[in-house]
């Protein structure tokens, strides 16, 4: 995607861009009902949410906020150039005009950041790695470049094929939200034909920060999520650098395992603490 120029190429930016003071701003502006300027409800309907939907949101802290994480992760329509036109086609004009330069400076940061990323990093020959590039070693993930740096994650995610459908709500969640986490999901995210478990130390030791553990009774059962445990708790005795995470979203008939019971849980099966889920998972996954 071309960024040189945000004015030219605003309309084909992702939503993503927008950091959370932007969105947060935009909550200032709509979230209040007005009876003379058209707030968050009008702009919902112009993304295309139903009656039902809309009234679900004034449930919501920040309905406005909310509002474009989900058309976000549901609608391929969801660029900063078709906000800017329902905010426009709602009359609220007054909003562009004052976040237009906060907007156009989320945006250079987001073409930055993708150019970045597209740029391999300038290394001489002789002093790279000392650690021999064998072939099952590179080349293993989809955005790998076999002839430059290899994929990077924030946190490789452990879990059983049962616990799937929580892994693609984990997805929405911390990748397609203002957090913008990478993780590493096996499942979608290795190539097929390599060995699993030399692939699988590879990207828990060297291309992921931390590591994600969907705990669960199938969880206990499974000879893979074992061994990526212990090979995780191996790297970091005593949890020093806070790289291993254990998740439970699910009530549980087997005794939780004992090698994990030191590690502070993310639990989302209690339903006083399931707001908070969310962001203190992705805060312990965005630290250094």
């Amino acid at each position: 995607m071309a960024c040189a120029d945000p004015e030219l190429d605003v309309a084909k930016i992702p939503l993503i861009a927008l950091n959370v003071s932007v969105r947060k701003k935009l909550g200032l502006y709509l979230n209040p009902k007005n009876t003379v300027a058209a707030d968050w409800m009008a702009v919902a309907e112009a993304m295309g949410f139903t009656y039902l939907e809309i009234k679900n949101y004034e449930a919501a802290r920040s309905p406005t906020v909310k509002l474009l994480e989900d058309w976000q992760a549901r609608s391929t329509d969801a660029t900063v150039g078709r906000l800017l036109s329902i905010l426009e086609e709602v009359e609220r004009k007054d909003i562009v005009e004052d976040l237009r330069p906060l907007i156009d400076e989320d945006v250079r940061k987001y073409c930055e950041s993708l150019k970045k990323k597209a740029e391999p990093p300038v290394q001489v020959h002789e002093v790279d790695s000392c650690v021999p590039r064998t072939p099952e070693r590179f080349g293993i993930t989809l955005e790998d470049d076999p002839e430059g740096a290899p994929e990077l994650f924030d946190a490789f995610i452990c879990y059983c094929q049962s616990d799937f459908e929580f892994v693609h709500e984990m997805i929405k969640e911390l990748e397609q939200t203002e957090y913008r986490l990478k993780l590493c999901v096996f499942d979608r995210d290795v190539l097929p034909g390599s060995c699993v478990w030399t692939i699988t130390s590879e990207l828990i030791e060297k291309r992921c920060k931390r590591m994600v553990v969907v705990i669960s009774d199938e969880y206990l059962d499974s000879d893979a999520c074992d061994f990526q445990t212990k090979f995780a708790l191996s790297l970091c005795p005593g949890a020093r650098n806070k790289r291993l995470i254990p998740v439970v979203y699910k009530s549980m008939t087997k005794p939780f395992p004992s090698i994990l019971r030191f590690l502070t849980i993310c639990d989302y099966t209690r339903p006083c603490t399931q707001a908070w889920f969310w962001v203190r998972l992705a805060k312990a996954l965005a630290l250094p």
